[in-house]
């Protein structure tokens, strides 16, 4: 059994802090607001700051919405950090710069403990399955350490690289579900204006070249008109900005990206940011006057 802190504990964190009980491990909680009820019944410790999570557990995720967070969490007043002592593992779990993650690296491993950035791809529903896809960035002997304790939240756990690379990863494959949506949003809505029924048309590309995990999870939210959120458009409009800041800095141009990107600040311009990121397609639908499906 192992002494495990858990930081950030929304609809991804607590789900997956679940499974680390459900595990068998002594949990330690910190949460801005109250740390779900079930994990405090089943006799996990609720702490009054980071810093004391650090000093009492052996391992530390945090999982919080974006890179100011992830600061705060560990370097802020009563931040990590300052409950850290020599040969603990902090893990980051949460989706960030991965030029920040390298920074915030170098500064744990001053204090003698190590670093893992482990951002992860499934969403709530993925979290509450114990089925996250989960990217590494850092050293062997922390990951082999830590990765028992993956197993309990993900199916795919890959160490892609030293710190940051997980981030990175992350960000890519951002870039890729962002650029998936566009492309099923569009062509439902062109299959629909053009008279057909876009359920049908899901079905049939389903069987074909043009199948993916986003279309059949996404497209039927898109026909279905369920947007209530897996994963808001807010937090991928957050990943795309990391996406387009990396791109400026490496050099190189994400044209794809940016459109995606604009599509979903168009949303949160007409009150959709808090939807699921499945709803871009209704930018489209803005600028055409026509839905894919009515509710």
């Amino acid at each position: 059994m192992a002494k495990v802190g858990f930081i950030g504990l929304g609809i991804m964190g607590g789900p997956m802090a679940g499974h680390l009980q459900a595990g068998g491990h002594k949990l330690y909680l910190h949460d801005l607001k109250n740390p779900p009820a079930n994990l405090v019944e089943h006799h996990a410790t609720v702490c009054t700051s980071a810093a004391e999570v650090a000093k009492r557990a052996d391992i530390i995720f945090i999982m919080v919405p974006d890179t100011p967070h992830v600061e705060s969490a560990l370097f802020g007043k009563d931040g990590v950090a300052a409950g850290l002592s020599a040969g603990k593992i902090v893990v980051d779990m949460s989706s960030i710069s991965p030029i920040a993650t390298k920074e915030f690296a170098k500064k744990i491993n001053k204090k003698s403990c190590a670093y893992l950035d482990a951002p992860v791809s499934g969403g709530e529903v993925g979290a509450k399955a114990a089925s996250l896809t989960i990217m590494v960035g850092g050293p062997q002997e922390a990951f082999d350490t830590v990765k028992p304790l993956f197993e309990l939240m993900g199916k795919n756990i890959t160490l892609v690289g030293g710190n940051g690379d997980g981030q990175t990863t992350k960000v890519a494959n951002q870039i890729i579900v962002a650029l998936n949506i566009q492309a099923v949003a569009e062509a439902l809505l062109f299959a629909s204006k053009a008279g057909a029924d876009p359920a049908k048309v899901r079905e049939a590309l389903m069987g074909g070249f043009a199948s993916s995990r986003i279309l059949e999870v996404h497209g039927e939210r898109m026909v279905k008109r369920t947007f209530n959120p897996g994963f808001r458009i807010e937090l991928h409009q957050k990943d795309l900005n990391l996406a387009l800041q990396g791109a400026k800095t490496l050099g190189v141009s994400l044209p794809n990206t940016s459109t995606a990107q604009e599509l979903m600040n168009a949303c949160a311009a007409n009150g959709l940011s808090g939807l699921d990121h499945s709803a871009l397609c209704q930018a489209i639908e803005l600028m055409s006057n026509h839905k894919i499906a009515q509710a």
